[in-house]
């Protein structure tokens, strides 16, 4: 069993994960995660089971995924509480939604399938073979590092003629992109209904779209995204002129207008534009737009559309909240960069889609273990000092004063667990100071 001695607190967030799962098997979630922490070299689940020395059982590990596999919703609203608890939230809930694959090798890797690749590089690959996960992070502000996504939860898309090659005891049954998305958002209002919170979720423009609005506005959810340029956008509906003595027309009131709106001639017409100061990306910039409402049939109603004038052009956006002030929407799109950084960090740092696992169920739990050592890190990192996060006395040539990475953040939490490890054992032997400096400058070496 791992020896590794981790924070107390974190050892009480992941022991108030476990209830969730089986009895016989909600201790091994502790272990596997420190063995996470401490891997090294390619990351697969192996690599996990040597650094939690965890190798004499590995069978039981590997059984161990499957079955964390089927319940992840589960232990993934146990994170949401714990992150709830460190994390005070304002009035506003903003969560992030996107997809992103995992490049996959070898013909039995149960789920995995040709998707479009969003990064093709020099070599210009527009598809790649592997997994489709599409993710939901809640997105949140820290006051000195900016901000910050948790990722928590995900699902996995599978092509509806690959569906047919799972075997049906899984009980997994076909879903879009937009159908994905909108069960992990009314899960997450499900949840955490007893807050109280109104809950935004910005997306990218791909899932702006009637099936995805039309569940967001039915859970009282809103929504920022892109807009296509060529969106049939109408006016507002014309209020209804009733003479004196006549009788008031029957049937429901028009909820469109009868003009359309062209996009590009609102963004080429001179008048309208006004500029103001945001904070996009962690920066003051200042910026030129334009502002209206107008009706759109995939919203079923009322939106506000922001036009903002960029040095390549035009962009727009829109919110199904039509008394949304213009920062708030531009402000909200600009935290979604945070869900990508995600992507990056748990692709880069934690080696997301390198675990070598065929089964469906194993496969969901390895990338969630993921997710979840990511979000546990950054709950572990939030009220800690810059000093003990990163220290750059060794890079002079670099920012002392940049904010910590994430894997700046995992390296403190190691370096905090081998610390741990050096004072037990100079309590139990008194060690030379030439030793004990010898030991910090390997910690320095291996974290």
């Amino acid at each position: 069993m791992a020896g590794w001695r981790l924070p107390t607190e974190l050892v009480s967030w992941v022991t108030q994960l476990s209830p969730v799962l089986h009895g016989r098997l909600a201790w091994r979630l502790l272990p596997l995660l420190t063995g996470m922490l401490f891997a090294q070299g390619r990351r697969t689940v192996a690599s996990w089971l040597r650094g939690g020395e965890l190798g004499d059982d590995f069978r039981r590990y590997y059984y161990f995924l499957g079955s964390l596999g089927r319940n992840v919703k589960y232990v993934a609203f146990a994170l949401l509480r714990r992150a709830v608890e460190v994390i005070q939230p304002g009035e506003r809930v903003l969560l992030g939604l996107d997809d992103t694959p995992t490049p996959r090798y070898g013909p039995k890797v149960e789920g995995a399938g040709i998707h479009h690749n969003p990064t093709p590089g020099p070599a210009d690959q527009q598809f790649l073979y592997g997994h489709l996960w599409v993710t939901l992070a809640w997105v949140v502000r820290h006051p000195r590092w900016g901000t910050i996504g948790l990722p928590l939860r995900a699902l996995l898309y599978v092509r509806r003629k690959q569906i047919a090659l799972l075997p049906k005891r899984y009980g997994v049954a076909f879903q879009t992109k937009l159908e994905m998305a909108a069960e992990l958002v009314e899960w997450f209002v499900t949840w955490l209904h007893f807050l109280g919170k109104t809950v935004w979720v910005v997306a990218d423009g791909a899932y702006a779209k009637r099936p995805f609005l039309k569940r967001m506005l039915a859970a009282g959810v809103v929504v920022v995204s892109r807009l296509r340029k060529d969106a049939a956008l109408r006016s507002l509906p014309e209020p209804e002129r009733v003479r004196p003595g006549q009788p008031k027309k029957r049937g429901r009131k028009p909820k469109y207008g009868t003009k359309a709106i062209s996009l590009a001639k609102r963004a080429a017409h001179r008048h309208g534009w006004q500029t103001a100061d945001f904070v996009l990306y962690g920066k003051t910039v200042t910026k030129t737009f334009k502002t209206f409402l107008a009706t759109y049939a995939p919203v079923g109603g009322l939106l506000r559309v922001v036009l903002v004038r960029e040095d390549y052009g035009w962009v727009a956006f829109f919110c199904t909240n039509p008394e949304a002030t213009v920062a708030q929407i531009l402000e909200a799109y600009a935290d979604r960069a945070a869900i990508e950084q995600d992507f990056h960090d748990l692709k880069e740092v934690h080696g997301a889609g390198q675990q070598q696992v065929r089964h469906y169920w194993a496969n969901v739990a390895v990338y969630h273990l993921n997710l979840w050592l990511h979000t546990l890190i950054e709950l572990w990192a939030w009220d800690r000092p810059h000093e003990q996060l990163c220290d750059r006395s060794q890079s002079p040539w670099d920012d002392a004063k940049r904010r910590p990475s994430h894997a700046d953040r995992r390296n403190a939490l190691r370096r905090s667990c081998l610390s741990a490890e050096m004072q037990a054992a100079g309590r139990r032997q008194r060690l030379s100071p030439k030793f004990q400096t010898l030991l910090r400058r390997l910690v320095k070496l291996v974290v």
